[in-house]
């Protein structure tokens, strides 16, 4: 299955209508992986916040905030399973900074942080 698959697969079956049907190009490519779920997973949940979802299609600003944050934790928290501190807390100060950039009218700086923890954070 696809790292597009395995997420919709896993994610809250009330958000499986939105679902698009048709995967996207993996934004960070590599192997396909545990960390490339995280990767593809926590970043849909920053675009669902800030962008244009890749995975979900016509949800509102509210359903779109929660399932952005759902998308968050469920990277967060499988990527704390590999016991990995140093990794969740790439992950975490991404997510905050990202946010913090967007907040602060720093858009495009966003998607420079998200490049530099993906070179952290990529699969080996």
């Amino acid at each position: 299955m696809s790292v597009h698959g395995d997420i919709i697969a896993v994610v809250d079956p009330a958000l499986a209508p939105y679902a698009r049907v048709e995967a996207p190009e993996p934004r960070f490519g590599g192997e396909p992986g545990e960390r490339s779920f995280v990767l593809e997973a926590v970043y849909e949940g920053y675009l669902l916040h800030y962008g244009m979802p890749r995975r979900f299609d016509g949800m509102d600003e509210d359903l779109r905030l929660l399932a952005g944050d759902a998308l968050y934790a469920l990277g967060l928290a499988r990527l704390a399973q590999s016991g990995d501190l140093a990794a969740v807390a790439e992950l975490a100060e991404l997510i905050s900074s990202s946010a913090r950039a967007h907040a602060e009218g720093r858009e495009a700086e966003a998607e420079a942080l998200w490049d530099a923890s993906a070179s952290v954070l990529a699969p080996a």
